[in-house]
């Protein structure tokens, strides 16, 4: 059974949403300040944290720093806020997803299965290792390497970069791409893959400008390099 880890300051919102997901077969815990939320997260390791940005005490954001310093449990970020840049924060953080208030319980139930599904589901065809240039990325592992050096992927993250790098030169849309780490494309959501593209690239040391491996292909999308340097 995967466990749930409910951040959450509104407690009968809280409520209803720990009923909703233990009705869809999942052990919920539930803190409703930042400080129990961290602590809870480090005694009971959940499968999936669901973080509201506004919280008393240590806010969603600082969490979503503390646990991504160590961590890679996914996370969906769940906000108030309707400006685009606290959003793209919480992912740039780490967040493998957001959801703004007001929200049904049922499409988060449907969001968590889908982050939880591509965490553990197992590849179609049999893994192998993809080598270009400097870059080793392991699908059977979750692991990237670059030049002797592991680098911290949240799954999100690795999802992007591995359907990009299988296929070398292929543009993809955001859309293409939010669904290849969602297994659906939420419409309106497309503009976080740009999140995720810029974390990637700070993490690999590309440079947008004069990238060695994702290049932005301007009104449609990503694609990754077919020669890296």
């Amino acid at each position: 059974m995967s466990t749930v880890l409910i951040i959450e300051d509104e407690k009968e919102l809280a409520n209803v949403l720990m009923a909703y997901l233990e009705r869809a077969g999942y052990e919920v815990y539930l803190a409703t300040s930042g400080d129990r939320g961290l602590k809870l997260w480090q005694e009971q390791h959940p499968d999936m944290i669901l973080l509201d940005l506004n919280l008393p005490g240590m806010d969603g954001i600082d969490i979503a720093r503390r646990i991504r310093q160590t961590d890679d449990t996914p996370l969906i970020m769940v906000t108030a806020r309707v400006e685009e840049v606290d959003r793209l924060l919480g992912l740039e953080l780490g967040a493998d997803d957001y959801i703004t208030k007001p929200y049904s319980p049922r499409e988060v139930v449907a969001r968590v299965k889908a982050v939880l599904r591509r965490v553990d589901s197992a590849p179609a065809k049999e893994p192998s290792m993809i080598e270009i240039g400097d870059l080793q990325i392991d699908p059977e592992a979750f692991s990237v390497v670059k030049s002797g050096t592991a680098i911290e992927l949240t799954p999100t993250e690795f999802l992007i970069l591995l359907t990009m790098a299988e296929h070398p030169g292929r543009v993809y849309s955001r859309l293409q791409l939010l669904e290849s780490t969602q297994g659906v494309a939420y419409e309106g959501y497309e503009r976080s893959i740009d999140a995720h593209i810029k974390n990637l690239r700070a993490k690999l040391g590309d440079d947008s400008k004069n990238p060695r491996y994702i290049e932005t292909v301007f009104g449609v999308g990503y694609k990754f390099k077919k020669a890296v340097e």
